[in-house]
């Protein structure tokens, strides 16, 4: 009987590296189901969305519109994202929805593809002010050429000065007004800079990737009936589903439609992950059911944390703002650019609890910044609320102010961290763990 290739016998050097990966894959799950994970990047998925995620969908492609795709095979899958598309309308509220996009990034690039031509102005918030680098020429913004010039910043309020980047808009009249940040406290005044954007006759795009869930919860803002023309986002981040983006607009107009969805293919997107997408479909399906109770959780349990953290001794921003409308908190651990921020994410892991250090206003250099940039949506996901948020605190302060044993500590966070196992705010399963692996 003659061998079949690859059904027997591996090397020992290559099976050896794949077996590498599976523990260190592993050895990552253990470290969130034990620690508390607070990137405000990041989230975990529902038992549902791990299903369709983890699912021959993976490696097939559907490029196109439902009922007009390049391959065949696809009829089931335009079932899927027919569904996806109808439910981000609805949740979202939108009358356009994109939902193939691989990234909040992507969607960015397909947006400025769809808005502007190499060359064009665009405004935008710098990455010294919490930016996001596919807002600056080192991202998409530089990927399409495009001519930025950045709001003026506000320090106390965390967002854009109204009247000068008003005053900007209009003297320089770009082509898109771009709003939104990585680092995001609070609701951007959009109406404000929003007409002053359509007097010029500039399109506004607002980049929402980590407040999506908020937005689509009703706790944040609206950015779609607040001026926004395009509205662009994160599926993994305050919106709880898997790695991937949206493109979202209030425009009725044809053309405009014609133009964003090519914008995506074959614009920026070959392949674009059905298994993400039917992961997409499934979470909308659980946030059209739980969205509004996540979101609003979420807010207050990352303003219990602002004022547990102030209360321990932290100095926290925007004090004078109750610290935050979002799900993240900022926090300042020495002076601008002393590297203090980056010293305590990494005590900080050591003791089990995972953040990211980030820059502050007045910081200048990325590897040394004197913040910390905490989320509290996947704490919010496993169930914890505002008297968790006090205990996690009081971690920080032990590690943080106390200066006490990070071995010692972890032993305390895994204990916290033991009756927040199970997933909230998504359909029921038999396992409802998050923490695969």
């Amino acid at each position: 009987m003659a061998e079949i290739p690859g059904s027997w016998k591996a090397s020992e050097e290559h099976l050896a590296k794949a077996n590498a990966v599976i523990e260190a894959t592993k050895a990552s799950g253990n470290l969130y189901r034990h620690g508390l994970g607070m990137i405000a990047s990041e989230n975990i998925v529902s038992p549902m969305v791990q299903k369709v995620v983890c699912s021959d969908l993976h490696g097939r492609y559907a490029e196109g519109l439902p009922g007009k795709r390049y391959y065949q095979g696809c009829d089931d899958f335009d079932t899927i994202e027919s569904i996806g598309i109808d439910l981000a309308k609805k949740v979202f509220s939108a009358e356009f929805a994109n939902i193939q996009s691989i990234s909040g990034t992507v969607s960015n690039i397909a947006a400025l593809k769809a808005l502007a031509k190499p060359g064009d102005k665009i405004t935008a918030v710098s990455t010294a002010d919490g930016g996001h680098i596919s807002h600056a020429r080192m991202g998409a913004v530089g990927l399409r050429d495009l001519d930025l010039s950045t709001y003026p910043w506000d320090i106390d309020r965390m967002e854009p000065d109204v009247d000068g980047s008003c005053k900007l808009i209009r003297e320089i009249k770009p082509k898109v007004c771009l709003i939104g940040q990585s680092v995001f406290l609070f609701p951007t005044p959009l109406k404000e800079i929003a007409a002053a954007a359509h007097e010029v006759g500039a399109q506004v795009m607002y980049d929402g990737a980590h407040v999506l869930g908020l937005i689509a919860g009703g706790q944040f803002q609206d950015p779609l009936r607040e001026g926004a023309d395009i509205m662009t986002g994160s599926s993994h981040k305050t919106f709880p589903g898997p790695q991937g983006g949206f493109l979202l607009s209030s425009t009725t107009d044809e053309k405009m439609q014609r133009q964003l969805n090519n914008a995506i293919f074959p614009g920026t997107c070959s392949s674009y992950h059905l298994h993400h997408v039917a992961g997409k479909v499934v979470a909308l399906a659980e946030f059209e059911e739980y969205g509004e109770s996540y979101a609003r959780d979420i807010v207050q349990n990352a303003r219990a944390l602002g004022e547990s953290l102030a209360a321990e001794g932290f100095d926290v921003l925007a004090e004078g703002r109750n610290y935050t409308a979002s799900h993240q908190v900022l926090t300042r651990h020495g002076d601008v650019d002393s590297g203090a921020g980056a010293t305590a994410a990494q005590l900080l892991e050591d003791a089990g609890i995972i953040t990211n250090m980030n820059m502050l206003p007045g910081d200048t250099k990325a590897l040394k910044p004197s913040g910390l940039r905490l989320g509290v949506q996947e704490l919010t996901r496993v169930g914890m609320g505002k008297n968790e948020m006090a205990e996690v605190a009081r971690l920080f302060a032990k590690v943080l102010i106390e200066h006490q044993d990070p071995d010692k500590i972890k032993l305390q966070v895994k204990q916290l961290k033991s009756s927040f196992q199970t997933i909230r705010y998504c359909f029921n399963d038999d396992n409802q763990s998050g923490y695969v692996l």
